[in-house]
């Protein structure tokens, strides 16, 4: 395994800094955000762009891993998260089309994985929005596929706010969808697993890695605290709005003891991204270090 971090929280960081900055202190990996250059969005860290993947030739792709190389750095895989079975054509289509662009970044890059949403339109049931996803993902996996790339779809419900109520922006969230995915795509598509999203909906962390740990292609760590008091306002129907609260690695619910070892059991030895939306670390450049830094001395006795 390798220890490292999304670059996300940077926006503002050149992506050589990040690497130069994350290898000093023990990071061996990054995940780089790779979202339109040109993008704004509300979500936070959803507009991070560490590589202009629409003007990258293959020359300057491999420069970049040899760059990063030399700081003993590896690329674990190009990371971004739209939406694309968003319910506006104009909106899907976009996020598509850069959805491509990105996975023929990897491919020139020689990084062979892809990390995103397989999406949802939040209005409509997941068992609709899986017939969308058949209709839409084929040509998606097909252009991964001609690329040399595997695409890792997140286990993310992303339900954070109202404007994602009721269904959430992503589907591959459970296990009952989890089969569909690797029995129509398995082999060219796996998982980016995320154990926080799995505690607030009360599924049991290492009875899912033992099912689903050989399709496990990316490991995000980030961690979730269930805020007692808003679950008691708000009740668990509300799906987790005003009570699931993003944490590091350490400071949730998550027994990382145990999410390691069932990790190993089940075989995986890739990547370990430490995922940072921890608000408590938020604010300055530096509180944004000092989160990634809490999280590797929780984690690293565990990544061998």
């Amino acid at each position: 395994m390798k220890l490292g971090l999304l670059t996300a929280p940077f926006p503002d960081v050149s992506l050589e800094n990040v690497a130069t900055w994350a290898s000093s202190v023990g990071f061996e990996a990054v995940e780089i955000a790779c979202w339109p250059k040109s993008a704004g969005s509300s979500r936070r860290y959803a507009g991070t762009s560490h590589i202009d993947v629409a003007s990258l030739s293959a020359s300057e792709g491999r420069e970049i891993v040899a760059a990063l190389g030399e700081k003993d750095i590896t690329v674990s895989g190009l990371g971004y998260y739209p939406n694309p079975l968003h319910p506006d054509a104009a909106h899907r289509e976009a996020v598509i089309a850069h959805l491509k662009q990105v996975i023929v970044a990897a491919g020139r890059m020689g990084v062979g994985l892809v990390n995103t949403f397989i999406g949802s339109d939040a209005s409509k049931t997941v068992d609709a929005n899986w017939d969308e996803a058949l209709k839409v993902w084929p040509d998606i996996v097909a252009h991964a596929r001609d690329n040399g790339v595997r695409l890792a779809f997140e286990n993310c419900p992303m339900i954070f706010s109202h404007d994602e109520w009721p269904g959430g922006h992503n589907i591959a969230y459970s296990p009952r969808i989890w089969r569909r995915i690797l029995e129509a795509w398995g082999g060219d598509v796996g998982m980016n697993f995320d154990p926080s999203h799995l505690v607030w909906q009360m599924i049991d962390i290492a009875r899912f890695i033992g099912e689903f740990g050989p399709a496990m292609l990316h490991v995000h760590a980030k961690d979730l605290m269930i805020d007692r008091e808003g679950l008691y306002e708000n009740g668990i129907l509300s799906a987790g709005i005003g009570w699931q609260v993003p944490r590091m690695p350490g400071l949730g619910e998550v027994d990382w003891s145990q999410f390691f070892s069932a990790l190993y059991r089940a075989g995986y030895d890739g990547p370990v991204i430490i995922e940072h939306e921890d608000r408590r670390f938020e604010g300055s450049e530096e509180k944004v270090k000092r989160g990634f830094l809490l999280a590797r001395d929780v984690l690293r006795p565990y990544v061998k």
